[in-house]
């Protein structure tokens, strides 16, 4: 519980809020001086008051508070999105202490938990009773609400969002009273909910519904990308449940990773046995300095990249193409779709119609590779942007998903921001740029890069990952979502009308900004945070400061 010293710094009206608010037996737990850090050290910002509620009242006097001393709160677990979305001057909420598993139901699958439970402890307590989530990504560090709140994803074309398990939520909006929403009860909320960005309010409770435990029989090989276009539409993607591809640009070449389910009853008869991998060469101590190291000197020449991914990939998966270069394993589901990230890095991750990813990949190839009619490999890539000098990182994730499956707008559990085709499959394309010891890239390298990669995405009929970087404005998203972003839109605003859960983030990218010059006519939301100032931080990354955009009453 706060201590009066604990809040010393906070100004006076704001102590004076707080203080008559005390005499309940409701704790709020807040403290001042904390810093906070994206994962990847991109961003890093100083809130005001770090909030950590153990219990669903002391999440709602959070919100209370917060309102009466008219302050933005923001809610954040891992701080995995490379972006400022979590970043604040104000108010953070962070909900690792409200994480218990309330209710599992071993025969209907359905489990209630509360909302900070991180995803590897809630595969963990799943396991124990026999289940498990029916498809995860490639990490399992954030929270069940930051996973779902932002579009979170496996790869699989019998699997949509992580969010299509989910059938019922708990929500506390901004007039801090606690909501609960399905397809069948408040489904316009329960839509927004699915994938609301942070912008409507805290996700409290969630109910998913499990599938009995299972592993993955997988295995993995290196070849050409030539091989991978070939077999796109009738192999690739069905070749097993899941299936995963790393693709190299320099080298043309791709790592295809495939896996099928195991029934738990197969592995306990002893039919099928565990197997765990070798360790790569990238995931060992000494690769993981060496490629490293090896990244950090490529910031300074550049033109070391091509060769650094031939070597360290050739060392981890095979210098040599096909099935010589196979390797497999047989893991529990929840280990096995895990994925090393590495280092600290930038990501541009965009979703684009299945049928057009030979295309893409075949275009960003030749633009990267600055081919010329007559190369090998070549295609008229169209990109508009100059890769003369540019050197980029690898490799580009490939994944798929397909939200037609079993979610729908007509089962009422489709969010209004998914950013797949409605019509039919997505290809996730994820393009990386390390961040080694911590220290950007070359700023101009980057930007260039991305800028060619969202020309081309654009280009491809695509929308953007939620929780990545990327440059679009309010009035684009509005054109390819349609009638969704209006709903979305009016949700938001009827649920939080003064905008408590808005930052500069939302208004770059929901809500629009002003015309240049014409600071003055834009209306702001009562309780907005605004200016947000990227400062340089030594090292590498920035330092976000914003304010508020009204304050407290005398």
């Amino acid at each position: 519980m706060a201590s009066p010293d604990d809040l010393a710094s906070l100004p006076a009206e704001v102590r004076n809020v707080i203080a008559i608010n005390a005499s309940d037996d409701v704790p709020f737990r807040a403290r001042t001086a904390y810093i906070h850090r994206t994962w990847a050290r991109t961003f890093t910002s100083l809130p005001e008051l770090y909030i950590q509620p153990h219990s669903l009242p002391e999440i709602e006097k959070a919100i209370t508070l917060a309102r009466q001393c008219r302050r933005r709160l923001v809610t954040v677990g891992s701080g995995h999105s490379p972006s400022d979305l979590t970043c604040t001057s104000s108010w953070m909420l962070n909900l690792d202490h409200f994480s218990r598993v309330l209710r599992i139901d071993r025969d209907s699958g359905l489990c209630t938990v509360e909302a900070g439970i991180r995803l590897h402890r809630l595969s963990t307590e799943l396991d124990a009773t026999g289940l498990a989530l029916p498809s995860l990504g490639s990490i399992d560090e954030q929270s069940i609400a930051g996973a779902i709140a932002t579009g979170t994803h496996g790869s699989s074309l019998s699997h949509g969002l992580i969010s299509e398990s989910i059938v019922a939520l708990k929500v506390t909006l901004a007039d801090g009273k606690t909501y609960a929403c399905s397809a069948d009860e408040s489904p316009e909320l329960f839509r927004a909910a699915l994938l609301s960005v942070g912008a409507l309010g805290v996700i409290t409770e969630v109910t998913l519904r499990a599938v009995p435990a299972f592993s993955l029989a997988w295995s993995q090989a290196i070849d050409a990308d030539a091989r991978l276009f070939e077999g796109w539409h009738d192999v690739l993607w069905k070749q097993a449940e899941f299936v995963r591809v790393w693709w190299f640009p320099y080298m043309r070449r791709a790592v295809v990773w495939k896996a099928d389910k195991v029934p738990r009853e197969d592995i306990e008869s002893g039919r099928v046995k565990h197997v765990q991998p070798p360790t790569s060469f990238q995931d060992s101590k000494l690769g993981y300095v060496i490629y490293q190291n090896l990244l950090a000197l490529a910031r300074w020449f550049p033109r070391l990249t091509p060769w650094i991914e031939w070597f360290v990939f050739g060392i981890n998966y095979g210098f040599r193409n096909g099935e010589s270069t196979r390797v497999s394993g047989c893991q529990e589901s929840h280990k096995a779709f895990l994925l090393n990230c590495l280092y600290s890095q930038f990501v541009n991750e965009w979703a684009i119609p299945l049928h057009k990813g030979p295309e893409a990949l075949q275009r960003l190839g030749a633009w990267l590779n600055r081919l010329q009619p007559g190369d090998p490999g070549y295609v008229d890539h169209r990109i508009p942007f100059s890769a003369e000098g540019l050197w980029v990182h690898s490799p580009v994730e490939v994944r798929v998903s397909d939200t037609t499956v079993n979610s729908s707008a007509k089962k009422g559990n489709r969010p209004y921001l998914d950013i797949t085709p409605d019509d039919g499959p997505a290809l996730y394309l994820n393009a990386t740029m390390y961040r080694p010891y911590y220290r950007d890239p070359t700023h101009e390298a980057t930007e260039r890069y991305y800028r060619a990669f969202e020309w081309l995405m654009r280009d491809l009929g695509g929308r953007p990952h939620w929780a990545k970087t990327f440059t679009v404005t309010p009035s684009e998203f509005a054109t390819w979502y349609g009638d969704d972003w209006r709903q979305f839109c009016k949700v938001r605003d009827e649920a939080d009308p003064q905008g408590m859960f808005v930052g500069p983030w939302h208004r770059r990218y929901l809500l629009g900004e002003e015309p240049a010059g014409a600071e003055d006519k834009l209306q702001r939301l009562a309780l907005e945070e605004v200016g947000f100032v990227h400062e340089k931080a030594k090292g590498g990354g920035f330092v976000v400061f914003g304010k508020q955009n009204t304050v407290v009453p005398a």
